[in-house]
């Protein structure tokens, strides 16, 4: 497995990464939880090195999988969880990143996780009443503690990177970016450029659309979260079917599969992007690490360019409510 460093002077790690919230969070049927655990472990003998989870997925439930799962690997390996909304006893399920809920997500994630450091501590949603500067001195104060390595932010708009930043530097921004959502471009991988920041793209394959799998007609448990989303609407899985076909040309001559292109798209574009495809399964497992030794010629990045350029990709990725969360 080839490896990256994540933003300037940020821990090198595997260039493909795996998200972990689909193992029991927001996917239907959760899978069984032994076979999970071996998953991640065999992820780990593939090379991966670097794996995402959150507080919020499950909740709690996923963060205590993803410890468990690599307990034996701690010196190995980094593990990304994030903190920002109100749960627990009393919560609200709202957003919630005031200091001392910070404390406490850091506090509880440390045991759940079975680490003494956090590697990686995302803000998962910017929130609106509580500056970001007290944010960033929450997660600098846990650094300076020992119990934090690195802190991130997720969906951040430009602004509030750059508030952050100028308090307590950040190491990565995870947000969503793929061949079918590239918004990121505007001004958010410019300014994580420009700051020596690493960008971790998250529903890298769009969420199963980009492996070609998925067509107008393939149902949705109710407890799937793109039952709901309208990108995932019939006709618009319908419209959307160019992106899918211009991967699979591309696949067709590089001998790859649609997955594979779309993850080598990405790690393409620049030296400090590490996607995490989620997967429950081993073949999709080893699949998405292929991706990491697939090379794309200037040519074929030009002609996924123009290509891309004449598709217009229908339906909003999340409800209006959800949306609106996002690029504060």
């Amino acid at each position: 497995m080839q490896t990256r460093i994540l933003g300037r002077g940020g821990p090198r790690i595997s260039a493909i990464g795996l998200g972990c919230m689909g193992m029991n969070h927001h996917r239907g049927v959760v899978p069984d939880r032994r076979e999970m655990i071996a998953l991640i472990r065999a992820s780990v003998e593939r090379g991966v090195t670097f794996f995402d989870t959150a507080e919020v997925y499950g909740p709690f439930t996923n963060e205590s999988l993803v410890g468990e799962a690599l307990e034996p690997f701690q010196d190995d390996v980094v593990i990304a969880t994030k903190f920002g909304f109100d749960l627990g006893a009393g919560g609200s399920g709202g957003l919630n990143s005031r200091p001392e809920r910070i404390r406490q997500v850091a506090e509880e994630s440390l045991m759940r996780l079975r680490v003494d450091t956090i590697d990686l501590f995302y803000q998962h949603r910017v929130d609106p009443d509580v500056p970001i500067e007290e944010v960033a001195g929450a997660v600098k104060t846990l650094i300076a503690e020992g119990k934090v390595r690195h802190f991130g932010l997720s969906e951040p708009g430009e602004n509030t990177i750059r508030r952050a930043h100028a308090v307590q530097p950040i190491t990565a921004i995870q947000s969503e970016y793929s061949l079918w959502w590239r918004r990121t471009e505007e001004a958010v991988l410019p300014a994580c450029e420009e700051l020596g920041i690493g960008f971790v793209p998250y529903s890298p394959l769009g969420r199963g659309f980009l492996t070609g799998s998925i067509d107008e007609t393939t149902p949705f448990d109710s407890g799937d979260n793109r039952s709901i989303l309208p990108r995932f609407a019939p006709a618009a899985r319908r419209a959307n079917r160019p992106i899918v076909a211009l991967l699979e040309e591309i696949g067709g001559r590089k001998g790859a599969t649609p997955a594979q292109i779309a993850l080598a798209w990405l790690l393409a574009q620049r030296p400090w992007i590490v996607p995490i495809p989620g997967t429950t399964k081993l073949h999709r497992l080893e699949e998405n690490v292929g991706a990491a030794g697939i090379g794309l010629t200037p040519d074929d990045l030009r002609h996924i360019a123009e290509a891309a350029a004449r598709i217009t990709v229908q339906g909003d990725r999340y409800p209006a409510s959800v949306e609106a969360q996002t690029g504060r």
